[in-house]
């Protein structure tokens, strides 16, 4: 088709993504007007509107529906015709997505981004947070290159690379520290602070304290794992954090922390990446060198 160029479609997957054409703007680093303007001329190449406009709300037309899937699929093969190039060269260089869930990032992604730039000093590494949900949308859609986050994800286009398992434990107000630790069972019976919908540590705390999925007496949600531990600190209930999360977390807090009894709750941290990708041989390095620098930061903590 005359005219249609791979920036009409970056910028109508942006669209798609986002639904709302300030934030769609944004995450191109262009103007909204501009954005409209290119959303605009793809419409005229394809005779039809793209979506269908209302005050709150951008939602995908039949015709946006169609064109988002092909455009996906042809964004992803230039990419990876990118990564092609990338491999030609011999050294892992130039730019590197990475996404992080939330209850990882803050806790390993300076050391780990430390320990990639002196493996790999070539590359320009981009590192996002965000939910898991997302970011294996667009790690599907080839925004990013690679995602850190808890295995198993079960999806048949990603590869997915274990990297180790850590424990979670219990965090509860100072007072309780010489209390006895509570089962599952009686955890269920406590008020549970937990992370809110959407976070998959969420999910992995409550099949621990509950596995036939009953919900809790009392349940408060936090935004985050700092928020949290703070609650706990002013005595308004019990979290469950992961242990990557304890030192960072409860520096300033006034609160226990007690491992909990058997079968210890845990989760595998794994890197998953499009099975497609050309880059696979040398995500599978990059796997190694991260675990090598996890099982090293965890001995140093136990000799520290």
């Amino acid at each position: 088709m005359n005219g249609l160029t791979l920036k009409h479609l970056r910028y109508f997957m942006a669209l798609s993504r986002h639904g709302h054409f300030g934030r769609a703007a944004e995450a191109c680093g262009i103007s909204q007007p501009a954005l409209s303007v290119q959303i605009k001329e793809l419409e005229a190449l394809l005779g039809a509107p793209l979506t269908e406009r209302s005050a709150r709300q951008i939602r995908l037309s039949s015709l946006g529906e169609a064109l988002a899937e092909r455009a996906r699929e042809i964004l992803s093969a230039v990419d990876e015709l990118d990564d092609l190039a990338r491999i030609s060269r011999g050294s892992l260089g130039g730019r590197l997505r990475i996404g992080v869930i939330p209850t990882i990032a803050p806790y390993l992604l300076p050391g780990l981004i430390k320990e990639l730039a002196a493996h790999y000093p070539e590359l320009d590494i981009q590192p996002r947070e965000a939910v898991t949900r997302t970011l294996l949308r667009d790690l599907g859609e080839g925004q990013l290159d690679l995602a850190i986050v808890a295995l198993p994800v079960s999806e048949s286009a990603f590869h997915e690379e274990p990297l180790f398992e850590e424990e979670f434990v219990l965090v509860r107000p100072l007072a309780d520290a010489d209390k006895p630790v509570p089962n599952p069972k009686r955890l269920l019976e406590m008020r549970l602070l937990l992370l809110e919908e959407g976070h998959c540590f969420r999910d992995q705390a409550l099949s621990f304290c509950s596995p036939s999925g009953l919900g809790t007496r009392e349940l408060i949600e936090g935004s985050s794992l700092t928020t949290l531990v703070q609650m706990v600190s002013a005595g308004i209930g019990v979290t469950l954090i992961p242990e990557m999360a304890v030192q960072m977390e409860t520096l300033s807090a006034q609160v226990s922390v007690a491992r909990l009894p058997r079968p210890h709750p845990k989760r595998t941290v794994g890197i998953v990446w499009r099975k497609s990708s050309p880059m696979a041989p040398r995500f599978s390095e990059m796997a190694e060198t991260l675990r090598r620098f996890e099982h090293e930061r965890r001995m140093t903590s136990a000799g520290g």
